[in-house]
């Protein structure tokens, strides 16, 4: 992760990145950035820092998950309750999305991330001291919220200081920080909630973030802002598009995928979707370019994401289920074996860009699904054989496949459109991961439907494997580099 002095310069600080939405005195930040970018190593300084958001955001989410059970425990209701505090911010996170994505591009992604990062720092502060279920989750809901502004801004400003050749090198330390965060969670999770009770988790989390909150605040520099309207026709279109899905796929397990409340959530969901279209169509100034999809390097890539994530997470919220009833292991031998994952995940992303910058995106892309999908036939064989160095093989299989695919898939969506558009480009890529994460999971556990008998696993892996092998398909239907149109040619349909 080494600067570059062939790396463009960031646009030059406006007016308004003086202002309110930074707490570093700007004659400050301009003299350390100056220095930065003498040194040749300021764009790597914004990649520390919209890793360290990254980071502080998402390392609670697996040790949130271990804890599950006491947190049930102390507000005295079931677990399928307190499940919400998962459920529910992947909901309405998904549904924001976009929102902040195109805000970012309209009023700059520094602003939008700060504003976005202090409030999940509050909000984290105020987590520690929820004092019933339905307070934690809509506090956790909360925090999602405004916190998913981190996402969608912190990879527009790393693209907008890399070269559209470097950016791959730069979404390799993204997938790897993004899968060491849940990793620590993971090593963590079980000793810190023995110790010191669920709620320290977020004390921590809000000392951290505001460590990087203060790296940000200083670093970033504020990113050129279009000069249209907001599409609030076309916003609202979508979020109520997301919401009717995402709420299908997080009530299917609870009430089957074929009730009338499922059902008619679908049908709502695909009529607000299509209502969004048209409005697109028309508008002037639309929330997001109909015609990005038309290039191969857009709708490739994403719909190649929202399948790996099907793939992946919904193996993963197999994976313990196994090993606890299948293999028979404690909970702490289960963290231990499904770290071969989290791990091969973490390094594999780096190696992953590698292979993109020698081979191309399209290829390493291809090669990453390949992989995944036959670690998941080999984990079906696995517990159909119950042969756990099988499934560990597999997990290891899994981790190297996902690491190889992701940073290609995030670099591509991103060099398909115009640098104008990086943010709502970047937050249209984490939705269909979202969505695709959704419905893996929902799919697979409804595959699975209880039955702890090795048939029910391979069954419900074998389904995942076919999801990832449509993420395969996808991965191979995306263009070479030197084949991509301009993507500033890009105009409305």
């Amino acid at each position: 992760m080494n600067g570059s002095e062939e790396l463009p310069k960031p646009v030059a600080p406006s007016a308004a990145s003086a202002g309110p939405n930074g707490a570093v005195p700007a004659g400050l930040r301009e003299r350390f950035v100056a220095r930065l970018e003498e040194r040749g190593s300021y764009p790597t300084w914004v990649l520390l820092a919209a890793l360290a958001g990254m980071f502080a955001t998402t390392f609670p989410i697996t040790i949130l998950t271990l804890a599950l059970k006491p947190i049930a425990g102390e507000f005295g209701v079931r677990e399928t309750t307190i499940a919400w505090v998962i459920t529910a911010p992947m909901l309405c996170s998904a549904v924001t999305l976009p929102l902040l994505g195109k805000l970012g591009d309209l009023h700059g992604h520094r602003r939008i991330f700060l504003i976005g990062f202090a409030a999940a720092t509050a909000t984290a502060v105020a987590t520690a001291f929820a004092w019933s279920a339905g307070s934690l989750i809509g506090l956790r809901t909360v925090a999602a919220v405004v916190g998913g502004a981190t996402g969608p801004s912190s990879m527009a400003l790393i693209f907008s200081v890399y070269r559209r050749e470097d950016r791959i090198r730069a979404m390799g330390w993204w997938s790897m920080t993004g899968a060491a965060a849940p990793a620590l969670g993971l090593v963590l999770g079980g000793p810190l909630v023995d110790l010191l009770g669920w709620r320290i988790v977020f004390l921590l989390q809000a000392v951290l973030s505001v460590v990087a909150l203060v790296l940000a605040a200083l670093v970033l520099r504020e990113t050129e802002r279009q000069r249209v309207r907001f599409d609030f026709a076309g916003a609202f279109a979508l979020a109520l598009g997301i919401a009717g899905l995402m709420f299908g796929l997080a009530r299917a397990r609870e009430v089957g995928p074929l009730s009338l409340e499922i059902l008619g959530a679908v049908v709502f969901g695909f009529a607000a979707i299509l209502w969004f279209t048209r409005i697109e169509r028309r508008t002037p100034e639309p929330l997001l370019e109909l015609a990005f999809f038309a290039r191969r390097n857009f709708s490739g890539p994403m719909v190649s994401n929202a399948f790996q994530g099907a793939a992946y997470m919904g193996a993963f919220v197999l994976a313990p289920l196994v090993l606890l009833a299948l293999f028979g292991l404690t909970i702490t031998q289960a963290s231990a074996v499904m770290l071969l994952r989290t791990l091969t995940l973490t390094f594999a992303s780096h190696f992953g860009a590698r292979l993109a910058m020698a081979v191309g995106e399209r290829i390493a892309a291809t090669i990453g699904a390949a992989v995944l999908t036959l670690s998941l036939l080999v984990i079906a064989w696995s517990v159909g054989q119950v042969e756990i160095l099988g499934f560990g093989a597999g997990l290891v299989l899994q981790g190297l496949g996902h690491g190889l695919a992701l940073p290609s898939l995030s670099a591509a969506v991103a060099n398909s459109v115009p640098d104008r558009d990086l943010g709502i480009a970047s937050a249209g890529s984490r939705l269909m991961g979202t969505v695709g994460t959704a419905f893996g999971i929902t799919a697979l556990l409804l595959v699975y439907g209880g039955d702890d008998s090795g048939a029910s696993f391979q069954t419900a892996y074998l389904a995942g494997a076919g999801f990832a092998f449509l993420s395969l398909v996808a991965a191979a239907f995306m263009q070479d580099e030197e084949e991509v149109p301009c993507p500033d040619a890009i105009r409305s349909v």
